[in-house]
């Protein structure tokens, strides 16, 4: 009786077994093998689609992996020789490692790249582009929302925005924005790639400009060594962090006392648009004074975040400095009194005197130490947002 029953219950197993398919049958596949190989004759793509999306932070895969691919394709300059990437590479939190990168045309560019992967994310933290946030800016209305834009002198007003105008800037990519759509038309993994993010092959710029938006949506940067402590204490900075050496917990209090009411506590939540910061007496740059005309914006420029600061030398709009060391340096003895130097970087005691922080040599290793905390390595090293191509 036994034996009949365990033959009877293995039957069944078998039975219900054989009906099911085999898993990877059941699997939806999102390319076809025609498909694929066109994409893998060039491209060294998954056969299932990446994920961008992190969390709450909700990104089409089919849209960022389009973006992934244009981000790093030369095509979108004018001779074919520099594409986003070339100023914004992957390994330095998408920044460039020159103080001015270098343009299709061989030439310099007028200042040196904001690293893409500074800030949480583009939607956290700029709400993907003109986002609202608070700010203790003087030179905007107290109280009022504020406007987040791109690029050192915050002309852009969205990402979308500030990718054509590098795709059609006579230094950086040179390219008219009209003859891309038709420039890219010609590769067969394009016709495949726009189907797949927009349900069929037009190519047009505002298509282009968005894939690279949601490419860069998908950048999240939340993984340092800053993050995971601040996350252990609560999400209170104030707090020694257990995980962090002495060094480095003097340096985040250093930092919180004279660093975050420009830079943020989380490195996530904006606090301040722009401002100037006293590299000079004289702005040969006018920075966003050159867009708006107006003298009390001569000399301003955006106020970064600072995750992945150590990735990201050199510094400053026009990467005048070589280390983060030169960077502590400044604030602590070289801030000059700029007719539009920011109040908190003003004396208290004396008017018209830049201030000093007296930091020892001990204080600025310290603050050194954490700023390193702020690096987020799996943003680096993660192949979803590496070079596509062969």
């Amino acid at each position: 009786m036994k034996t009949t029953t365990l033959i009877f219950f293995l039957a069944l197993g078998f039975l219900l077994t054989a009906c099911i398919p085999d898993r990877a049958d059941v699997q939806a596949q999102y390319y076809t093998p025609d498909e694929l190989r066109t994409l893998q004759a060039r491209l060294k793509l998954p056969a299932q689609v990446d994920e961008y999306s992190f969390d709450f932070i909700k990104v089409s895969n089919a849209k960022a992996t389009l973006g992934r691919v244009l981000f790093y394709d030369k095509q979108l300059s004018h001779n074919n020789s520099v594409s986003c990437a070339s100023c914004h590479k992957q390994d330095a939190a998408f920044s460039d490692t020159r103080a001015k990168s270098v343009g299709f045309n061989g030439q310099e560019t007028k200042r040196n790249s904001i690293p893409l992967a500074a800030s949480a994310n583009f939607i956290t933290s700029y709400g993907g582009g003109g986002s609202l946030a608070f700010t203790n800016n003087p030179h905007s209305p107290p109280g009022r929302p504020l406007t987040l834009g791109f690029l050192w002198d915050e002309r852009a007003r969205s990402i979308q925005e500030q990718s054509i105008l590098a795709i059609t800037d006579p230094l950086e990519m040179g390219m008219a924005i009209a003859d891309l759509s038709v420039k890219l038309s010609r590769e067969p993994h394009y016709s495949i790639l726009f189907r797949k993010a927009y349900g069929d092959e037009r190519i047009t710029p505002e298509r282009i400009t968005e894939a690279l938006q949601e490419f860069l949506h998908g950048i999240v940067s939340v993984n340092s060594k800053f993050d995971r402590n601040l996350q252990m204490h609560g999400r209170s900075p104030d707090v020694d962090f257990s995980g962090f050496s002495s060094l480095e917990n003097s340096g985040k209090a250093i930092y919180m006392l004279h660093c975050s009411h420009c830079h943020g506590i989380d490195m996530t939540t904006p606090v301040m648009r722009v401002a100037n910061n006293g590299l000079d007496l004289v702005s040969e740059d006018k920075g966003v004074g050159g867009i708006t005309n107006k003298a009390s914006d001569m000399g301003l420029f955006k106020v970064p975040f600072l995750r992945n600061v150590a990735l990201t030398a050199p510094y400053m709009h026009d990467g005048r400095f070589n280390t983060l060391e030169e960077v502590v340096e400044h604030y602590n003895s070289g801030v000059k009194m700029h007719p539009n130097l920011h109040p908190l970087l003003h004396d208290p005691a004396q008017p018209n005197t830049p201030k000093r922080l007296h930091l020892n040599t001990t204080d600025k290793a310290a603050l050194v130490a954490f700023l390193h905390t702020l690096t987020d390595d799996s943003t680096i090293r993660h192949s979803r947002f590496s070079d596509p191509f062969k």
